[in-house]
């Protein structure tokens, strides 16, 4: 039994010496699991940390990467605002400039507009194309007095015309309301001349047209020069639409002629004087239908009074037969046909059709027509360069006549 007891003692002394190694080696294996656990864990700390430390500096990085990044926008941004800022200035200005520019532009535009407009419009207050008809009276009056026409002619055809100009502006002026209905084309009823200029441009008109004379004829040109600067004014504002008025328009166009010729020289330019008189009494018999037509019958007195004229220059051309060479008769002669072919076939044409539009028509011709016969005037007396010059001034004046109407 003791050998018993002493065994089961040894054996649990080595139970329990098995028990403590067995502790002990349980707390060895603890003790360095916990210790490889700590290095474990001490190793993660330390990558953890590296990797911080790695990933610090780069989030740092390209934290400051991304301010500079947005440093760089707002700088870009502000660059390109100023930019646009300048631009949008610039623009303006030029803008600007090209508005002041423009108005500049409009403004010289405008400018040139009125300043065509206001010569158009005297040209038609004037009947510029008309003018081309008054130097032949002034010519024939000088051939028919036998003088040469040379400067001294010349410069009363000027002061003519100043007369005859000033007595379409006077016209205008005195018809100036009656126009607003009847002719409401004309420049002052179109408010394109004022009436006050109309007449200022008379009277100045009247008063260079005498100066002239004064100057190129003397005393012996101005002396017919006062009344006919009267019988203009007169007619214009007296006796236009009496029964005497185409009788005081003709007086004034004989009156032209006999300026031409000077004082002393009256008798021997009366034939010439009449001749044109004639004419100009047809004419204007026929304008009084300018505006509401003309019949027959006048068609009939003013086609009696143009046959009058042509054969009054036939006349005139026979007086002088002996002393005029034939070339020079014959081409006066073919000149009183050209007028007699020109005015009579224009009033033929108001004999088919006496519409105002017509008779307009008919009045323009006869304007134009006075050429041909005072070059067959001015031929007729033995000056056949002189009578050239005035018969081709008809075709360039109804030429002229297509844009600016001479009625």
């Amino acid at each position: 039994m003791v050998d018993n007891r002493a065994a089961e003692i040894r054996a649990a002394g080595v139970k329990a010496a098995s028990i403590k190694a067995a502790s002990i080696r349980a707390a060895r294996i603890k003790a360095a699991g916990i210790r490889a656990a700590g290095i474990r864990a001490a190793g993660i700390r330390a990558a953890g940390v590296k990797a911080a430390g790695v990933r610090a500096p780069g989030v740092r990085a390209a934290g400051v990467r991304a301010a500079g990044v947005r440093a760089a926008g707002v700088k870009a941004a502000s660059i390109r605002a100023a930019s646009i800022r300048a631009a949008g200035t610039r623009a303006a200005g030029t803008r600007a400039a090209g508005t002041r520019a423009a108005g500049t532009r409009a403004a010289g535009v405008k400018a040139a507009s009125v300043k065509a407009v206001d010569i158009r419009a005297l040209v038609e207050l004037l009947r510029a194309p008309a003018a081309f008809s008054v130097p032949g009276d002034v010519f024939a009056g000088a051939a028919a007095a036998g003088r040469p026409i040379g400067a001294r002619a010349c410069g009363t055809a000027a002061a003519s015309v100043c007369l005859y100009w000033a007595g379409m502006a006077l016209n205008d002026h005195a018809d100036r309301f009656v126009d607003v209905f009847e002719r409401p084309e004309r420049p002052l009823p179109s408010g394109r001349v004022r009436p006050a200029t109309a007449l200022a441009i008379a009277g100045g008109l009247t008063a260079a047209g005498l100066g002239i004379a004064a100057l190129s004829g003397g005393v012996r040109t101005l002396t017919v020069a006062v009344p006919l600067a009267g019988a203009v004014w007169g007619y214009d504002l007296a006796f236009k639409d009496r029964t005497c008025g185409p009788a005081v328009m003709a007086a004034a166009r004989s009156l032209d002629v006999l300026m031409g010729a000077g004082v002393g020289a009256l008798r021997a330019a009366a034939p010439a004087a009449a001749v044109v008189g004639a004419h100009t009494l047809a004419v204007t018999v026929l304008s009084r239908g300018e505006v509401h037509g003309a019949s027959r019958r006048v068609v009939a007195t003013t086609g009696a009074l143009s046959g009058t004229a042509a054969g009054g220059a036939m006349a005139v051309l026979g007086r002088g037969r002996r002393s005029t060479p034939r070339p020079q008769r014959a081409l006066a002669t073919a000149l009183a046909g050209l007028y007699a072919w020109r005015f009579g076939g224009a009033q033929a044409a108001v004999v088919r059709d006496g519409r105002a539009d017509v008779v307009r028509k008919a009045v323009g011709a006869g304007i134009m027509s006075l050429m041909p016969l005072q070059a067959s005037l001015i031929a007729g007396r033995g000056q056949p360069l002189a009578a050239l010059p005035v018969a081709a001034a008809g075709p360039l004046a109804r030429r002229l006549a297509r844009k600016v109407s001479p009625t």
